[in-house]
């Protein structure tokens, strides 16, 4: 089993920014992938960025470029700085990892966050004001 804890959410202007982190432990030796994954009230969750064990990066269309994914393998943490936050980014936040060394194939890329995700986290609120 994995457990995965979260923080760093909060409220934010429009054009601010903020940064998630997420702690694992247990048998993290056996995560493949983690990422970070988002709701918004009346949406589908969406993956927003992952990243595997070998640090190969997935990002969605409409976070490239503002947000950033990394991991402190040391501290077993991943992390999410994202920059340059709107509205459209107000959602919950989740981290969630996988064993399942499979990857999904989406119009000729590979999406780190395409597949099943066993382990999640409680998420964590982010909120923009405009």
């Amino acid at each position: 089993q994995v457990q995965l804890v979260e923080s760093g959410g909060g409220s934010v202007q429009s054009g601010g920014s903020l940064r998630l982190s997420c702690a694992a432990s247990g048998y993290t030796y056996t995560i493949d992938r983690m990422g970070w994954f988002r709701q918004a009230p009346g949406k589908e969750r969406e993956g927003v960025a992952c990243i595997d064990s070998g640090g190969r990066i997935s990002y969605a269309e409409s976070v490239k470029g503002r947000f950033t994914i990394s991991q402190d393998n040391a501290k077993n943490t991943m992390y999410l700085e994202m920059n340059s936050l709107n509205p459209e980014d107000a959602a919950m936040y989740f981290c969630a990892a996988t064993y399942n060394p499979r990857r999904t194939v989406v119009a000729g890329r590979v999406d780190l966050c395409g597949g099943i995700f066993p382990y999640w986290g409680q998420g964590t609120h982010i909120t923009v004001s405009s």
